[in-house]
């Protein structure tokens, strides 16, 4: 048998720390690149939304001498279903084109959760193939934002320079927003100007013991240490559960999310309606990592610490945030109350109320569209009426009321207002 000599053993180099997390979420919709569809882009009937392939759907009309009729339809905001009978009999929803490819392909139907009609649809971001996912950056993001909350909150323990604490930046920003609005310039590098640089890329770089020169900025950047994978597709299948039964996950439904506020004596106001595709009891997984060998490359200008070292270090900044976060929400629902009949609609916030009594988070961190200001930002850092400044100045007006004015919340297939958008749990898995 060879023993090998400890002096001329290789060392194993070191390697990204990953791990597998599964998400889930009770719902989640993450935008895509097209804010929302045009009429001619999506087909509802009572109980699904179908997204065709637009330009096989007209050429298949023209050819059956619906094309006119069609563009008239939608242009009326008319439902065009009895004339796609017409055109492809009642089997209409797996018509193909000269190509044999459908026309109304299955991974672009969603459930429809409203009862009436669906308008100005906002589409979820999809891959190459069409299937639903959440892509790396919009999780990387929002770690980010956590990471940020968690430098400020801790300064001392991670000696954050001081001109760079909470107690400057809200002087700063006093200071900025004291002459009223920003131009969109301002408004879009406003973070960068009053902590973001600072707390994540003002670094010198060393490798080998050897000095790097590199322009402050993304190179500098300490997340290139932190990468993170795009989800596995949101695709609706079953997984038995303890019992043996078949529970069915990543189920796409169109939905109406109702925009709220409240009047100035807490009763609640509703403001609008919108409808979204997104999934309902997610279930996926992605990979987090962490590279500490690059981590031992940053070295802070003025002596900062780095906040983490592993991916379990990262996971526990994502919960405290979602906490913070949490329990603002649950301040926020407690002063709301219920109004029958406002403007048609009963806003019974009962459900939800319900969702945020638990005093311990049970989520990691939240996700996507209707995160709002709070949840994108280190705005809970701050007092109430620096963030309301802050959101009349960059974004809505809504003098006299706390930021962010109204919330965002998802009305169930029973016409109930059930679900909050956004909060993800996340699970390490076995690898």
């Amino acid at each position: 048998m060879t023993v090998s000599n400890p002096k001329t053993t290789l060392t194993k180099p070191e390697v990204y720390e990953s791990k597998r997390i599964r998400l889930t979420s009770q719902i989640l919709h993450i935008g895509s690149e097209v804010q929302k569809l045009n009429p001619f882009e999506y087909v509802q009937t009572s109980n699904r939304v179908y997204l065709p392939h637009s330009d096989s759907l007209a050429k298949a009309l023209k050819q059956r001498g619906y094309l006119e009729d069609y563009i008239t339809a939608i242009e009326n905001r008319q439902s065009i279903v009895t004339l796609l009978e017409n055109a492809f009999g009642d089997n209409w929803q797996n018509a193909k084109d000269p190509n044999n490819e459908p026309i109304f392909p299955e991974l672009f139907s969603s459930r429809k959760w409203p009862e009436g009609q669906v308008t100005d649809l906002r589409p979820m971001i999809r891959n190459g193939m069409g299937q639903f996912y959440i892509p790396g950056s919009s999780i990387k993001g929002a770690i980010r934002t956590a990471i940020a909350y968690h430098l400020l909150k801790h300064a001392d323990q991670y000696q954050v320079p001081q001109q760079h604490r909470v107690s400057a930046i809200e002087e700063k920003l006093r200071e900025t927003l004291g002459g009223g609005g920003l131009s969109k310039f301002k408004q879009k590098w406003l973070d960068d100007d009053l902590f973001e640089r600072n707390l994540f890329s003002n670094f010198d770089l060393s490798y080998q013991g050897q000095p790097i020169r590199a322009k402050i900025g993304p190179n500098t950047d300490f997340m290139r240490a932190i990468q993170v994978t795009d989800s596995q597709p949101l695709v609706e299948h079953k997984v038995p559960n303890k019992q043996g039964k078949e529970l069915p996950y990543n189920i796409p439904v169109v939905a109406e999310v109702m925009v709220s506020s409240h009047y100035q004596n807490g009763q609640a106001k509703y403001r609008a309606s919108i409808y979204a595709e997104m999934v309902v009891k997610v279930r996926t997984e992605f990979t987090l990592s962490v590279n500490p060998e690059m981590l031992s490359w940053f070295s802070h200008q003025e002596g900062m610490q780095l906040p983490f070292k592993t991916v379990d270090d990262i996971l526990n900044i994502c919960q405290e945030f979602a906490q913070q976060q949490w329990d603002f929400e649950h301040d926020y629902w407690e002063d709301i109350q219920n109004k029958q009949n406002e403007n048609g609609r009963n806003l019974d916030f009962s459900e939800i109320r319900d969702i945020y009594e638990a005093e311990k988070c049970p989520h990691s961190l939240r996700l996507g569209w209707g995160s709002g200001m709070r949840g994108t930002t280190v705005n809970l850092l701050f007092p109430d009426d620096l963030v309301a400044d802050i959101r009349d100045a960059c974004g809505i007006k809504a003098p006299g009321f706390n930021a962010p004015k109204s919330r965002r919340t998802v009305i169930s297939h029973k016409g109930e207002i059930k679900y909050v958008p956004g909060w993800v749990k996340f699970q390490e898995l076995k690898n």
